[in-house]
């Protein structure tokens, strides 16, 4: 019987440049461990005749990761924005996000690294820290 637990998912992220091979990011917020966007399909106009006309458009997707303080993984988000931040360029990435509860894997293709936090958020206990990569494409295939 499927279930719908994300606790056997697994992300994997490489960033050209940075780091190559592929890494397995880690260390989640409880309640937030990563989400995407909905995107726009279609454009749509409607002419004073009420007559309604649409078509396809591309469009980005943006994914927010949401990482805990003590996460393994801000290394490399600290690294990526770092290097970015020097060189004064964009670094781009490639990801899998593998949910075997659900039998689906999805291809992350062309990222950029757009919002990055710079430290937790420092309350009764440091805060989760977001993260924001833009992504050209994302397809979705049974695993």
């Amino acid at each position: 019987m499927a279930t719908i637990t994300s606790a056997n998912s697994t992300f994997a992220l490489a960033v050209t440049g940075v780091f190559p091979a592929p890494q397995f990011l880690q260390g989640y917020a409880a309640d937030d461990a990563f989400t995407a966007d909905a995107i726009d399909m279609a454009e749509t106009v409607i002419g004073v005749d009420g007559q309604m006309s649409a078509g396809f458009v591309f469009n980005v997707t943006p994914m927010t990761i949401t990482l805990m303080p003590t996460s393994p993984s801000l290394i490399l988000f600290e690294a990526w924005t770092n290097i970015q931040k020097a060189q004064q360029e964009v670094y781009r990435c490639d990801g899998v996000i593998r949910l075997p509860s659900i039998g689906r894997s999805y291809i992350l293709k062309n990222g950029v690294l757009k919002q990055a936090s710079q430290f937790p958020a420092v309350k009764k206990t440091l805060q989760p820290m977001t993260f924001q990569i833009v992504w050209q494409s994302i397809i979705s295939e049974p695993i």
